[in-house]
């Protein structure tokens, strides 16, 4: 079958197969190489194989909960949304959640999946007690930072490469509702959203939509939006009516690709215009359920096709702090210029984090959708030279197009995860698409 990720750009002939057992896994793996697949949030072709992808949706049991201390047993294949919906009204919610509910548990894993909340708490990584995983040899490894720590800290953002995660035992974070304190600030400028940040260091959830679009003295211009979990004692009263602010139905939904021509220079300066202005008109805190706080876009039945049938890119990357400002306006200036603006830009502040193989890093991440054309690509070379240049790196999970040279230019620790990946014979059993392609 046609098999694409979210950005539906590449797209491959692939096939896919969906076993039911771990004896079923264990023949496959016996065939020859595989990749396991979650749901294809992923916006690349870091879940797909030519000859054998491996959907692992089948897998989907939540197996053990302890409410004292919030741990989570559960089957790889477990969809993020049916953890909120089962253990939100039970008092707990996820520690760390990417900008989708429909990913797997096991695609959480193997991307390290960072939220809002990375600059105070960490990645996904964090809050991983154990994985269990069946690797090259056929065999099922237990592995934890204190157990195989090799196999674990490859593993948590090992893009799949390490074996396939079969289960996962996590904390979920104990909560009182399912609202979410939100405040709004309005920044100026660049120089303005990142003072914003440091100054709201405290804050337990921090993001920033960025108007790419902007120039001057307006460059990177934002709506700044920072977040707390509600307690029930703060609640106002309609909202005390329903404590766990149950998910937003779906209001919109993209039925076909939208035409080419839709997604134009004058279009997104005025969505960009338009939804600034909106925003600084909404300043202030209130009170918003955790479904549009987390998800926004989930609302909007598949959104990606508002990008036409070309598909869109995704460009994310962290700078550190040390370079941040400066590479940040380099890259706000470069996209300015090239008129090619995003309606998804948005900027999150990192915080400290050492890993084997992970995205993150202490800095700024700067994460922008653009429509996919011959114009889009020669862009997102001029960006990757521009993060190169201030020493920052890419995620995997939202690459479709990156060079081999580029990622080992920009992650040195590349050569580790090479050599890890042959010595365990893991590069002859595990291979995705991307993985061919950026050499690993």
């Amino acid at each position: 079958m046609k098999l694409e990720g979210w950005g539906r750009f590449p797209r491959h002939e692939c096939h896919v197969t969906a076993p039911r057992t771990q004896d079923e896994l264990i023949a496959h793996l016996a065939q020859g190489n595989l990749i396991a697949r979650g749901n294809g949030r992923a916006y690349g072709d870091s879940a797909a194989n030519r000859t054998n992808t491996v959907d692992m949706r089948g897998f989907n049991r939540m197996l053990e909960f302890s409410d004292t201390t919030g741990q989570l047993v559960l089957e790889a294949g477990v969809l993020l949304e049916d953890v909120i919906t089962t253990f939100l009204p039970r008092g707990w919610f996820p520690p760390v959640t990417p900008g989708t509910k429909f990913v797997t548990i096991g695609g959480m894993v193997a991307a390290d999946v960072h939220g809002k909340n990375h600059h105070k708490h960490g990645s996904f990584g964090s809050f991983i007690d154990w994985v269990e995983i069946l690797t090259a040899e056929g065999n099922i490894e237990r592995c934890s930072k204190t157990q195989n720590t090799d196999l674990f800290e490859w593993t948590v953002g090992g893009m799949g490469l390490t074996g396939i995660i079969l289960r996962v035992a996590f904390r979920l974070r104990p909560v009182q509702t399912g609202w979410i304190r939100q405040t709004s600030v309005t920044a100026p400028n660049l120089e303005a959203v990142m003072d914003i940040f440091e100054c709201s260091s405290e804050a337990t959830y921090s993001v920033a939509w960025i108007d790419c679009l902007s120039t001057g003295s307006a460059l990177g211009r934002s709506l700044v939006l920072l977040g707390e979990h509600a307690t029930l004692s703060e609640l106002p009263r309609l909202q005390r009516l329903m404590p766990n602010a149950n998910r937003i139905a779906r209001k919109i939904s993209v039925p076909i690709d939208a035409p080419s021509i839709a997604m134009n220079r004058v279009t997104m300066r005025l969505f960009n215009a338009l939804y600034y202005w909106h925003g600084s008109r909404q300043s202030g805190s209130q009170y918003v359920g955790w479904d549009p706080f987390f998800y926004p876009l989930d609302a909007i039945g598949g959104w990606n096709k508002i990008y036409g049938r070309k598909g869109l890119a995704q460009f994310q990357c962290v700078l550190p702090l040390s370079t941040a400002k400066v590479g940040l306006r380099a890259l706000l200036q470069e996209i300015a210029e090239s008129g090619q603006g995003a309606f998804l830009s948005v900027l999150k502040r990192f915080g400290k984090q050492d890993s084997r193989f992970s995205f993150p890093m202490e800095g700024y991440t700067l994460a922008l959708d653009f429509p996919m054309n011959p114009q889009t690509l020669l862009l997102l070379e001029r960006l990757d030279q521009i993060t190169l240049k201030h020493g920052g790196r890419f995620y995997l999970a939202k690459d479709s197009r990156m060079t081999a040279d580029t990622l080992r230019q920009s992650d040195e620790r590349v050569k580790d995860f090479v050599d890890m990946r042959s010595k365990s014979k893991a590069q002859e059993s595990f291979q995705s698409i991307q993985a061919e392609r950026l050499k690993i």
